[in-house]
């Protein structure tokens, strides 16, 4: 028999001219991984953060229940103590921190204001063992990959005695191998006794560990599909999340391809610190008008490494090779020339190289072209202000 182990009735949540959440029902049993779909903007951050007290209980109405009991969450804090842990898509780690501290921050295993790293290291060891994480306790966070940072915030999860533990979008900036590792520890920790909530766009994932899968769409739960009952199949969550059928998932289209706009021959990178690694070699290809051409490779087989040094160099060293723009060679050494000659880079880590964090959304906008808005080194606030609204 299915036992619930949480219980959100009637959730609706509000933001100034916008209502992210209406009249949401969501149901999770005791002992399941509980997926949840939707597209982006469909609410699925939002509806978790309700639950795990990132939004308190007086800012949205409905009610929560875990283990049969009314919860009013004021904080994180609030959800943790009752066995509540969320993992967000951006993780919540120190890189200049050790795994240990980490583990163990705002939970420090102290007696009289003094940490014992004695203990803290060994039951931090424990706790990795647990998730399958091969690495010393001591080691800062930052010298270890994405994927082992994901597995130490489970790790950190598991310290709080978790019962229902949430993940966000927990593989979206994994490799395959990681990927299946961590989906591999959510059904290990579900033979446990821990619940799990995903979300993730990844259908394949789903039908992988989820025991039932909520669909959310425009802020409304749609349906609440089960494997057992077999109900659970790509077209039937696709349906949901869109509110269609897709005849195709790729529609047909007519492209208009012209003349060549641009062309890189025999690029070459060597890694920026190991002088002895050539990461791009040789490497040519040429894009036509009115085309979409893709980079297609295994994690690290080079394709960022490509991007970023053709835009102005900003990956690697002792660069060589020509890029040509309409069939005459042009200059991109640095990024000023490289967006001279119209060439354009976004990023796939938009925090650490994509945006200024502690910069408005206008001069992230405008400061790619602040000379193209600027008189005598001064920027026109005012025309700064309605080109970044034009492109907004």
């Amino acid at each position: 028999m299915n036992v619930p182990i949480l219980q959100m009735r009637g959730i609706t949540k509000t933001f100034p001219g916008v209502k992210a959440l209406q009249d949401v029902t969501l149901d999770v049993n005791r002992g399941e991984v509980h997926a949840i779909c939707g597209e982006n903007g469909a609410g699925k951050s939002t509806l978790m953060k309700v639950l795990s007290g990132v939004y308190a209980h007086n800012t949205f109405e409905g009610d929560i229940l875990f283990e049969n009991e009314p919860c009013d969450f004021a904080s994180i804090s609030d959800s943790e103590k009752r066995g509540i842990v969320i993992i967000h898509q951006e993780l919540a780690l120190s890189p200049y921190l050790s795994i240990a501290e980490n583990i163990f921050l705002g939970n420090e295993m102290a007696s009289r204001g003094w940490v014992d790293w004695r203990k803290t290291n060994l039951e931090a060891a424990k706790l990795l063992a647990r998730v399958g994480l091969d690495e010393n306790p001591v080691t800062p966070i930052q010298h270890i990959s994405v994927g082992k940072q994901q597995l130490v915030e489970i790790a950190k999860a598991l310290s709080k005695e978790v019962k229902l533990l949430i993940l966000d979008e927990p593989t979206a900036a994994l490799n395959d191998e990681d990927s299946d590792h961590l989906l591999d520890l959510i059904l290990h920790l579900k033979g446990q006794g821990v619940t799990s909530i995903i979300i993730s766009h990844k259908l394949n994932e789903i039908r992988k560990v989820a025991d039932a899968v909520t669909i959310i769409r425009d802020g409304r739960s749609i349906e609440t599909l089960r494997v057992d009952q077999g109900q659970i199949t790509q077209e039937r969550i696709i349906r949901g999340m869109v509110g269609r059928d897709l005849d195709s998932l790729y529609p047909e289209r007519e492209p208009q391809i012209g003349e060549e706009v641009l062309r890189i021959e025999d690029w070459t990178v060597q890694h920026p610190q190991d002088h002895t690694r050539t990461v791009v070699h040789n490497a040519s290809l040429n894009v036509r008008k009115g085309e979409v051409v893709g980079l297609a490779g295994l994690m690290g087989a080079g394709r960022t490494e490509l991007a970023m040094s053709v835009f102005g160099r900003t990956y690697g060293r002792a660069v060589s090779g020509k890029v040509f723009k309409y069939g005459k060679e042009i200059n991109t050494s640095t990024v000023p020339e490289a967006i001279r000659n119209g060439i354009a880079y976004a990023t796939e880590d938009r925090k650490h190289y994509g945006l200024n964090l502690i910069e408005d959304i206008k001069r992230n906008i405008s400061m790619a072209a602040l000379p193209k808005l600027a008189k005598r080194g001064w920027v026109d606030k005012n025309k700064e202000t309605t080109v970044a609204n034009s492109y907004r």
